[in-house]
């Protein structure tokens, strides 16, 4: 019976970009979904500037430039149309992307499907469900439920459900749901205006008691109405489509003048699995957290995921790391994730807010702090650091300096070629070196980084007259390596800095990763 390297339940957005990110690295893949096409329900519009660093990894750049926009303004006002908040998206942000990106769902998700369909070694399955999972220690038996109701047992090396927030799965896990308690119902409308229309702000939230609701981009040519349920007002009342077309008329949308693409009423959730693994069967994406949409960091979440649960994978499958490498999957992330849940979850609160003298008070701190800042002029990045994991510490078991962090991206040159660093450069382990303090690394060590396949990056400010250092257009790296009173930074595939050092610390440095990812072990 032939073994799948990894197979993945649900071909969502994250199962998508997971089925990229390891048959780019020679996986074989199946991906099973049980639905014949992708999944017609409103759902994401938003990504941040990781997700958009992720998706080129992914080798989907230019073509993903028919469904998606720069989210440009959002803005928040209340009942009375006064602006409580207004931030303007940066166009470049310390990811060498825009810190917010909106795109229409289905459009990603068919360019995302035909990326992973011109890769060696990818099979997708649709209409076949997965309903028995059994870890085998060295494999895992799936049964998989065919369309015409056959049964087929499959193996794999390794089982990832990115099946949603009902996961079948997490289910199999056993693994308990920690809910933060936000639930609201709102009805989310992804309408096609006849004609093209400039919309000013580009994404808009209005909290008004008596009725909070939304009015955003969903990418080139589409727009996504919401409105919150409020009090008092039943389910059947409030999906029926007469509703519908009731509420979009707030903002002038009519059946003669945009076509109802798709609606339906989604229930916030604020929540995470506590068990993300167990032996060779893990969760990503919603599976294994869900958060309130207004900050847009649901799918960008489950991309991050992705990202780091691929180069994990494939140290394991190379060899060149321990299977409980793995079980620094959720200490990472879950923590990470945390953060994003959290912080949705209290912009939610001041957006549901339905009573009208807590309102009044919401508004007039708002207004307050407005007026003191002036007006906010770009949106604050959510990017957070990794608190744990396989990152480089001190001898007193703090972090080391730099360790975690995201590493910013810029513009570099190298020969002829100009562009982001890591179109031109390349992505991976990445070793960024200031020129003149080039790694004098023995052989062990450096067959230890050919291993991974590490790359040596000299960055320079210009280009000298022999040097073949990498130019640093932006002054983006030597900045922030002197920031870090560091020669070099060691960068993992996923974009967090394993850690920094000066010249002579840089065998302690490299030392310390092999330690952790456990170099060399047994193939698992």
């Amino acid at each position: 019976m032939a073994t799948t390297d990894v197979l993945i339940v649900g071909y969502g957005p994250v199962g998508q970009v997971l089925t990229i990110l390891l048959a780019q690295r020679g996986f074989t893949v199946q991906a099973i979904d049980k639905w014949l096409t992708p999944y017609n329900f409103p759902r994401a519009v938003t990504y941040d500037g990781e997700a958009s660093r992720i998706l080129a990894a992914c080798g989907t750049g230019a073509e993903l430039d028919p469904v998606v926009e720069l989210s440009g303004e959002y803005t928040w006002k209340n009942a009375f149309g006064r602006t409580l908040l207004h931030v303007k998206v940066a166009e470049n942000g310390p990811t060498g992307w825009p810190d917010s990106t909106s795109f229409y769902q289905p459009g990603l998700e068919a360019r995302l499907a035909e990326r992973g369909g011109a890769l060696p070694g990818v099979d997708v399955r649709r209409g076949e469900e997965v309903t028995g999972l059994r870890d085998r220690d060295d494999h895992v038996e799936v049964t998989v439920v065919g369309g015409d109701g056959t049964e087929e047992v499959r193996t794999a090396r390794w089982v990832v459900g990115c099946d949603g927030a009902n996961s079948f799965v997490r289910g199999h896990l056993g693994a308990a749901v920690v809910d933060l308690d936000f639930t609201h119902d709102w009805l989310v409308c992804d309408v096609v205006p006849h004609e093209a229309v400039e919309f000013k702000p580009n994404n808009l939230q209005i909290c008004d008691p008596g009725r909070p609701r939304t009015a955003v981009s969903a990418g080139p040519g589409h727009r996504r109405w919401e409105f919150m349920r409020v009090p008092g007002e039943s389910r059947e009342e409030f999906e029926s489509l007469e509703n519908v077309w009731r509420l979009l008329g707030l903002f002038g949308i009519t059946a003669q003048n945009a076509t109802l693409e798709r609606y339906g009423v989604y229930t916030t959730q604020a929540c995470y699995a506590d068990r993300w693994r167990s032996g060779r069967i893990l969760l990503a994406g919603d599976a294994a957290h869900v958060m309130p949409p207004f900050l847009g960091q649901g799918m960008s979440s489950g991309f991050r995921d992705a990202m780091n649960l691929a180069w994990k994978l494939d140290l394991v499958r190379r060899g060149l790391a321990g299977a409980d490498l793995l079980d620094t999957y959720q200490r990472e992330r879950q923590v990470h994730v945390q953060h994003a849940i959290r912080m949705s979850r209290d912009s939610g609160t001041v957006i549901c807010e339905t009573d009208r003298t807590a309102a009044a008070g919401r508004d007039a701190v708002m207004l307050a702090a407005l007026r003191r800042r002036t007006q906010q002029r770009h949106a604050r990045s959510l990017r957070e650091p990794i608190v744990d994991g396989v990152l480089r510490r001190a001898v007193d078991g703090s972090l080391g300096t730099g360790a975690g962090e995201p590493v910013p991206q810029g513009r570099v040159a190298v020969g002829d070629r100009t562009g982001r660093f890591d179109a031109v450069v390349g992505t991976g382990f990445v070793l960024i070196v200031k020129e003149g303090a080039e790694p004098a690394l023995d052989p062990d060590r450096t067959a230890f980084l050919d291993a991974l396949g590490a790359l040596v990056v000299p960055v320079a400010p210009d280009r000298g007259p022999a040097s073949d250092a990498v130019v640093d257009l932006d002054g983006v790296y030597l900045p922030w390596l002197a920031g870090h009173e560091a020669d070099v930074a060691l960068v993992r595939p996923d974009f967090y800095v394993f850690g920094t050092a000066t010249a002579d610390d840089l065998p302690a440095l490299v030392d310390d990763l092999r330690e952790q990812v456990r170099f060399p072990v047994p193939h698992a």
